[in-house]
């Protein structure tokens, strides 16, 4: 069976060549074959692998029932043409990559779930996991969508037990208090491994790019080894210098949907033109890591319900905190710009982008550029174009400020 996940991805391929880059970052630039030897391993042993489709799914809660979590996203534009005999052309490239799949059987970690968590984060994902659970095992979370009603978070709680109990009884386990604390513990860990990466990229002169701090993460959580080499990173990292210099590219924060594994050829193509992406507010960047949940809370299934609760996405009515976020970010990070990336056909991004742009022109006082593309890459050229002459804009801003 062949496995396009392990297709070398456009942001890693100038970091293997690179005599630069520190060890720690080129372990995940195999990043797939390491997370499925882990996972072929945990099987072995007796632990279920469970795959996921979101960042509001609780890893916490599969670890602690001795379960795998791995997500499932599909980046492969590969897939695509298998996914279009039963999903319309004209739905989100995510969802049809992730549906092609299963269509081919080609996704080891999905061939090997033995149950798939999945969220109502759109209505198009939602009839995709209809035709998904026809031929697999399918829990599916249901999202609260007005977070700010007063009942939102006892629902969500109430999910978030459901699901413990379809773990329980799918795996013949308890998910105990203890079991739990030690997920989120371990959990904890990898966010503040992950968000102290990331602030490397506030520096003046950060020693990475966005593309390799992008593939510092893993498909599947808290491999020991990942955590490992999270830490070398760390160590070896400061003090790096980029060719060329960071201070010779426009500083970019990225916000928009998320760029799963094959995907990020938006962000090659920013860093390619004279960018650098100091900063990504999405869901495979900071989004999910900026909040730990309480370790010694009394009530641990409702400290994961706050954690994941306050996930700012789209899908969210009201989602002020989404703006929020990106203020802050934007005092942290100092871009000189922003760039929002969404996927062809998702409508709540694309929907909520007209606010974004308000916050950063009118607000923040940044240029603000809109893209809107799918998983090909026919429109490179005219994407560069439009980079080249917002950093231009942003070059001549950041020269008045100088003078």
């Amino acid at each position: 069976m062949s496995d396009p996940h392990t297709e070398v991805t456009c942001c890693s391929t100038p970091s293997q060549t690179d005599p630069s880059m520190p060890a720690s970052l080129q372990w995940f630039n195999q990043m797939v074959p390491h997370a499925l030897a882990y996972a072929q391993q945990q099987k072995e042993n007796g632990h279920p692998l469970v795959g996921i489709m979101c960042e509001y799914a609780p890893r916490e809660l599969i670890m602690a029932a001795g379960g795998v979590p791995a997500c499932l996203c599909g980046g492969s534009a590969s897939t695509i043409p298998a996914a279009e005999r039963f999903l319309p052309a004209n739905l989100c490239p995510l969802i049809k990559s992730t549906f092609g799949y299963s269509v081919q059987q080609s996704n080891p970690f999905l061939e090997m779930a033995d149950l798939v968590v999945a969220e109502t984060t759109c209505d198009g994902k939602k009839k995709m996991i209809e035709l998904l659970s026809e031929s697999r095992p399918v829990h599916v979370l249901e999202l609260p969508q007005k977070p700010n009603e007063s009942d939102a978070l006892a629902y969500w709680q109430q999910e978030l037990r459901k699901l413990q109990t379809i773990l329980e009884q799918r795996f013949n386990t308890q998910i105990t208090k203890d079991k739990l604390r030690r997920a989120i513990k371990v959990m904890n860990q990898e966010r503040k491994l992950r968000r102290d990466l990331a602030s490397l990229m506030q520096q003046d002169n950060p020693p990475l790019t966005g593309c390799e701090l992008l593939n510092l993460k893993s498909i599947i959580s808290c491999i020991p080894e990942d955590l490992e080499q999270y830490e070398k990173a760390i160590q070896d990292l400061p003090g790096r210098k980029l060719d060329p210099p960071a201070k010779q590219r426009v500083r970019v924060l990225l916000t928009g949907v998320p760029m799963p594994h094959g995907a990020e050829h938006v962000m090659e193509l920013i860093e390619k033109n004279g960018g650098l992406v100091v900063c990504q507010e999405n869901c495979t960047g900071l989004k999910p890591i900026l909040e730990d949940v309480d370790e010694r809370a009394e009530d641990p299934i409702r400290a994961l319900a706050e954690k994941y609760f306050h996930l700012p996405c789209s899908v969210m009515l009201h989602n002020n905190s989404r703006l929020d976020t990106i203020k802050e970010l934007v005092r942290l990070y100092r871009p000189q710009c922003i760039i929002e990336v969404i996927w062809q056909a998702c409508l709540t991004y694309d929907v909520e982008s007209a606010r974004i742009k308000r916050l950063a022109e009118d607000t923040l006082r940044l240029p603000y550029l809109k893209i809107e593309t799918d998983y090909s890459r026919a429109d490179a050229a005219r994407l560069a174009m439009r980079m080249e002459a917002l950093f231009e804009t942003a070059n001549e801003n950041k020269e008045r400020q100088d003078t």
